[in-house]
């Protein structure tokens, strides 16, 4: 079964029967052979590498896709891209699109492609063409130099990249905001064998003038330079003179002066020639190893180029100076730590080359922050790899596909199986493998790898990667997920795959290997301070600019993140960033490891369906309804489809759904009603029906059914008899997709044509034709019903009409006009007069007769008496609507005029609104009266700076949290949120406190603790950051007690206006193991109103906050049962006393 007539295979891989491994690589081999690389599994798209440029993209595809809904066409990218641009535009959802897959399934073309498509039908002007221009030509410079040749692709993204495309509300673009991910900066000294570079060192060798590599001082030929693959230097298919032309264009259209250009090439420049610099071994006079440069040649040329002081150069590249407290200590470097120096020194340079880069396409296509936005997100981001040697490149990467594969389950799989049984849908659940396992192996922040990572970097004393790996083997011995030689050994078993210093993580993709030998430098990615400080004194404005660490007076001695905390951090702001947009998947198959179009490999194929889990996705689908929406937005879009409806439906919105659902003759199997929304199994026929009706004289112009469904509309209204209104669902029912109706229903939507016995409708007449035979031509009614379908002219007295249907589409037929303004129904009795037997007989006169003249002359005679005679009574009756239409716009226009000279002020806090003057008018008032408070509350907001925007969010949390529920919390409404209550700021002893925190303070507060022994209270100073709470003597500067914000379980506080309250911790934690927490600050409602959305912003979990007077603390092994009552002050003093009652009750009165 497929979704068209004539397609290859089964388009929607939902239809597929039967529903196995093997039929399905079977459909996708057969439609890849036969150049269909698009298949659906709903509105998954899955896209399979073709290795070529198909003939099925550009704007003839684009202007194709742009006028039909997700299933009316074949499968195609811009299918997906047109659902996610129109719902942004349409419906205010942001959308994410998040291309997935393996290095080499076409991730980087199918995000160009959205883009391209988005770029094409989102408007037009001279501001949105240059918007639209810049965001595309940031694709090139990103690839210049951010994409590689790699074994398993010629254009393998080296990084990651994630583009916010931000709209007006027309669906306009603003502008963008581009973050990348991890550049493989390593590929700059050193390329696996087949490999090269970044394409930029390419292209600039190959296409820049003579005159700007004498300038750049370098050579054409790439064997010149070491960090250049000399094995490797073209790519088949790539011309890489041309496409640094290309670059060069792209960034002057983005913003780039010819002075920004040329500094960046020359940066460029600088790291090719930091790799001719050879360095070899030498001896000091005490016997110690040293190195220097051999040939001072390179180095002087980059003096030459760069305004650098050579032997400050040559100085910092072979030795280190350290800092102590009484002097500064220079260490001469060996050979092999100098070439590490310079290789560390050219890798740096490189990366910040490139962030420099993205910030300055983000200033030129930044939106300002007063624009209201829509957002559409694009992923573009490596792919899962496996190579022969992985390393902690690989690491990172699959580690942030993990997180992919885990956003993929939870948004599609889990949450769909979840939301049925929220809405009460009967369900058999479908079981699929869920990886947080593997994340939480990962990333967890006590005991996971990264973590492990960051405390061996940072660990005092003897640091390797062999003790690394040694406190892995020991932490995860038993870890489903993971392998190495040691828990194999434990095991008895033999794995000859498995070396001694590697580790294997069992992925979701599969099993893979990964060298442990330079996880802790790449990790710690150091650069010596003295070749920071040599790069800061250039004369080069931008080299200088990119290490501002090395200004003296910036110095810090404080140690920067490492690698993978940046990255893990990096993750946590994208999945988040994922999570709170609407998303829509395309899942890139590689169909061969060899890039070869035509070559379909099942085997390959069969590892990436497996762990895509399409699979299962199918079934998750199948089982399930693949269109679902609020009974509220639902009714609002099609309640005028139904005459129960429409105009007025006072009734409930489910009920109003149900009314407007049943006119579709869905089956019950088709159809659930959720508690908050409707479900619709497979919305191909009735939402494409639903849509059609809505609006079925678009402006869309359509091939074939829009002009006849048209054109059926106003015939329908015309030709039959009195009766009700027409209506547009009865007849969109009657055209299928593509514009061919079936005879009997060709008048479905009022009357059939076999019910009249006579049609006159004109024809289209010969080209010979005489002007005397321009008259309206006869047929009969079954001939006129038949006319109906063919591709030719159907007259119509509007020539507003006519005027429309006449530009629908290239070779259509001329209109006639028509005597009159109703088409004429002919009797049997005017058939008799005429001459003739029937009026099933078609009555075509010969031209140039006196009969045939003396019978048009009756007929018109006829006719005009018959239509006067037929239609007054219409007039008549019409009369008392149109007066009271009349009256009806004059008493609104009445009553809008009234009510825009008397609008209430703008203060927001007056909700005073003018009263309707008539009743009928009260429903419109109302939602008036909403618009303006909300336009009111906008301007207000507008006003507002983002710390005011912050601190009324905090409020509002605060009201959620507190209000009717805390005594104290009317007391807190009208002071505003501080933060610091400690001095922290202007003290130099608690700046201390400051620094051991990660991030920004958010409340520095003195609280008491309580403690469960014996009830006794002593003083805390209590900082909140975004990812702990640190507890520290008042008396020292040093941190008692540091709680993560993932081991914090809940929080319980009194309905009095005391103080106190309760941190419940998890079992699990390390603090939490103590037990729990009895706390007792003055500002109780800003603490924990700030706690609360500093967990759900690191958590993405909603903070359990509990208004109790009795709960239970942990204590250990034991709990204590604490029972808070109010004292005569009331809590209103601050004061409490605590009462042992037992040994596991304890009595606290406030």
């Amino acid at each position: 079964m497929t979704l068209l007539e004539g397609s290859v295979g089964v388009e929607d891989l939902v239809l597929l029967e039967p529903l196995e491994q093997g039929p399905l690589l079977k459909n996708l081999q057969l439609r890849y052979e036969h150049k269909e690389i698009y298949t659906y599994i709903g509105n998954v798209l899955i896209s399979v590498n073709p290795y070529q440029q198909l003939p099925i993209y550009g704007p003839e595809f684009i202007a194709k896709y742009q006028d039909y809904t997700f299933y009316e066409l074949e499968p195609h990218i811009y299918a997906l891209a047109n659902v996610a641009y129109q719902s942004l535009r349409d419906r205010d959802r942001d959308q994410c699109i998040l291309i997935t897959g393996e290095s080499g399934a076409g991730k980087t073309e199918a995000s160009k492609l959205v883009m391209s498509y988005v770029a094409a039908v989102c408007g037009k002007g001279e501001q949105v063409n240059s918007v639209k221009e810049q965001l595309l030509q940031s694709n090139p410079v990103l690839e210049a130099f951010g994409n590689a040749k790699t074994i398993r692709n010629n254009n393998s993204s080296r990084f990651g990249k994630y583009m916010d495309i931000e709209f007006d509300f027309k669906g306009f673009p603003l502008g963008g905001v581009i973050t990348n991910y991890l550049l493989e900066k390593s590929r700059v000294v050193k390329q696996l064998e087949g490999e090269r570079n970044f394409h930029i060192f390419y292209q600039l060798l190959a296409g820049a003038e003579a005159d700007l590599l004498k300038a750049l001082k370098l050579e054409r030929e790439t064997r010149c330079y070491v960090y250049l693959n000399r094995k490797v230097s073209t790519v088949d298919g790539m011309d890489d003179a041309s496409n640094f032309k290309a670059v060069q264009s792209a960034m002057a259209v983005i913003g780039f002066s010819e002075e920004e250009i040329q500094q960046v090439l020359e940066v460029t420049a600088l790291v090719l020639k930091l790799g001719n610099v050879e360095l070899a071994g030498e001896f000091q006079a005490n016997g110690i190893s040293a190195s220097g440069i051999c040939d001072g040649r390179g180095i002087q040329e980059i003096e030459e180029m760069m305004g650098l002081n050579s032997e400050e150069l040559e100085k910092a590249l072979c030795s280190r100076t350290m800092k102590t407290a009484k002097e500064n200590v220079v260490t001469a470097l060996n050979v092999i730590q100098a070439q590490y120096a310079r290789d560390a020194l050219a890798k740096n340079i490189y990366s910040r080359l490139f962030n420099w880069i993205v910030n300055r396409i983000n200033e030129s296509i930044k939106v300002g922050t007063g624009e209201k936005k829509k957002v559409m997100g694009v992923l573009d981001i490596y792919g899962f790899e496996i190579l022969e040697d992985n390393s902690f490149e690989q690491f990172v990467i699959n580690y942030c596909n993990e997180k992919l594969q885990q956003v993929f389950i939870q948004m599609t799989l889990k949450e769909e199986q979840e939301e049925y049984e929220r809405e009460g849908i009967p369900w058999t659940k479908v079981d699929y493998f869920d990886n947080g396992v593997i994340c939480n192996l990962i990333e967890h922040n006590q005991r996971g790898i990264l973590a492990m990572l960051d405390e061996e970097c940072l660990r005092p004393g003897v640091v390797n990667d062999t003790t690394f790996l040694a406190k892995l083997n020991h932490l995860f011995s038993k870890h489903t997920h993971y392998e190495s030689k040691v828990t194999q050994n434990a095991q008895r078993q033999y794995d000859r795959t498995m070396g001694l210093s590697s580790f294997r993580i069992c992925h979701y993709a599969g099993k893979v290997t990964y060298n442990v030998n330079g996880f802790i430098d790449k990790n710690n990615d150091l650069l010596f301070r003295d070749l920071s400080q040599v790069m800061w004194k250039a004369r080069h404005p931008l080299l200088q600019s990119l290490f501002p660490e090395g200004d003296p007076k910036q110095a810090s001695l404080k140690r920067p993140p490492t690698a993978g905390a940046q990255f893990k951090s990096s993750v946590a702001i994208l999945m988040k960033n994922l999570y709170s947009k609407n998303p829509n998947y395309i899942r890139c198959i590689k169909p061969n490891e060899y890039q070869q179009r035509g070559q379909f490999s099942s085997e390959l194929v069969a590892v990436q369906t497996r762990y895509l889990g399409l699979l299962e996705n199918v079934r998750v689908r199948r089982a399930g309804y693949a269109y679902r929406q609020g009974y509220r937005p639902f009714l609002e879009r099609y309640r005028l489809l139904s005459r129960s409806t429409w105009p007025c439906w006072n009734g409930g919105d489910r009920e109003g759904v149900e009314k407007v659902v049943g006119e579709l003759s869905l089956s019950s199997e088709e159809l659930a009603f959720g508690k908050t929304k409707v479900f619709i199994r497979s919305p191909k026929a009735p939402m494409t029906e639903l849509e059609f009706s809505r609006c079925p004289w678009s402006e869309r112009t359509r091939q074939g059914d829009k002009g006849v469904c048209t054109t059926l509309a106003g015939e329908a209204r015309l030709l039959g008899p009195p009766g009700p209104p027409f209506h547009p669902a009865a007849l969109s029912a009657a055209v299928p997709p593509g514009g061919a109706a079936a005879p009997e229903t060709a008048a479905a939507g009022h009357a059939h044509t076999e019910d009249l016995p006579g049609l006159a409708l004109p024809l289209p007449l010969p080209a010979d034709a005489e002007e005397p035979d321009r008259h309206l031509h006869l047929v009969s009614g079954q001939h006129a019903k038949e006319t109906l379908w063919e591709d030719k002219g159907i007259g119509f007295a509007d020539p507003g009409f006519r005027q429309r249907v006449e530009g629908n589409g290239e070779g259509r037929r001329g209109f006639l006009p028509t005597h009159g303004s109703f088409p004429h129904v002919v009797s049997p009795g005017l058939c008799q007069l005429l001459g003739r037997k029937s009026s099933r007989e078609r009555i075509l006169p010969t031209p140039g007769t006196s009969r045939d003249a003396r019978a048009r002359a009756r007929l018109h005679v006829f006719l005009g008496l018959q239509a006067r005679k037929n239609y007054r009574k219409y007039f008549r009756s019409g009369a008392a609507l149109t007066l009271a239409n009349f009256i009806y716009k004059s008493i609104t226009r009445k009553f809008l005029l009234g009510l825009k000279d008397n609008l209430p002020s703008t203060n927001i806090l007056d909700k005073t609104w003018p009263a309707a003057p008539y009743k009928c008018f009260h429903t419109a008032n109302q939602e008036l009266r909403q618009l303006f408070y909300r336009w009111k509350c906008k301007k207000f907001r507008d006003r507002l700076s983002l710390k005011q925007v912050e601190n009324l969010r905090e409020k509002l949390s605060a009201s959620e949290l507190f209000k009717d529920k805390k005594a104290s919390y009317p007391q807190s409404v009208p002071i505003p949120f501080r933060g610091d209550y400690i001095g922290l700021q202007g003290n130099p002893k608690l700046q201390k406190l400051k620094g051991g925190a990660e991030g920004p303070v958010l409340v520095a507060d003195t609280v008491k603790k309580v403690n469960r022994g014996n009830g006794k209270t002593s003083s805390r100073i209590l900082l909140l950051t975004k990812r702990h709470v640190i507890l520290t003597d008042t008396k020292k500067s040093q941190a008692k007690t540091v709680i993560g914000l993932d081991s914090v379980a809940g929080v319980s506080v009194t309905s009095f206006k005391d103080g106190l309250f309760s941190l419940h911790l998890n079992e699990i934690s390390s603090v939490g193991s103590k037990g729990d927490f009895l706390l007792v600050s003055e500002h109780v409602i800003e603490l924990l109103t700030k706690m609360y959305r500093a967990v759900l912003d690191a958590t993405q979990k909603q903070l359990p906050v509990t208004v109790t007077e009795d709960f239970s603390l942990r204590f250990k092994e034991s709990s204590v049962a604490v029972k808070v009552i109010q004292g005569p002050e009331g809590g209103r003093n601050g004061k409490l006393s605590c009462k042992k009652k037992g040994s596991r009750c304890l009595e606290v009165t406030v």
